[in-house]
């Protein structure tokens, strides 16, 4: 019974809510610079590569079964094939991903040490004299 009043306390401090939405937020913006990718990006890499898609650069494996002038064609034959220009394009998007959650980590610890900076701290420590001063007081008020 307390693995379920565990799990319970876990999913109502809100860990679970904020787990969700991280993982929500994280798909859309993974979607969205897929879309850089394929939209923005690989478009200009394509016209240095004849107008030819960067996805569609490929390598045939079995050249015996003829050629093909797209990926999709080929991977469509079932030949087997190195498909290095999706791969390059995966690449990027990771890339631009670490890159964007590097930036929100580095935000984040700045906002961190902002806040460290602006708590106050605790009462100084007394100096020895001081010190010496707070018990010859003590002293007196006990008399």
């Amino acid at each position: 019974m307390s693995f379920f009043k565990e799990f319970k306390e876990f999913a109502v401090k809100g860990n679970v809510m904020d787990l969700a939405v991280g993982v929500i937020i994280g798909g859309a913006f993974g979607k969205i610079v897929t879309s850089l990718v394929d939209n923005i990006i690989m478009p200009v890499v394509g016209l240095f590569l004849q107008g030819r898609s960067f996805k569609d650069q490929f390598v045939l494996l079995d050249k015996s079964k003829g050629s093909f002038d797209t990926l999709d064609a080929a991977q469509k034959a079932g030949v087997a094939t190195f498909a290095y220009g999706a791969f390059i394009q995966n690449i990027i998007d990771f890339i631009i991903i670490a890159f964007c959650v590097f930036l929100l980590v580095k935000f984040m610890n700045r906002l961190t040490r902002k806040k460290e900076a602006v708590a106050p701290a605790g009462p100084p420590e007394l100096t020895t004299q001081e010190k010496l001063l707070t018990e010859i007081r003590d002293a007196l008020k006990s008399k």
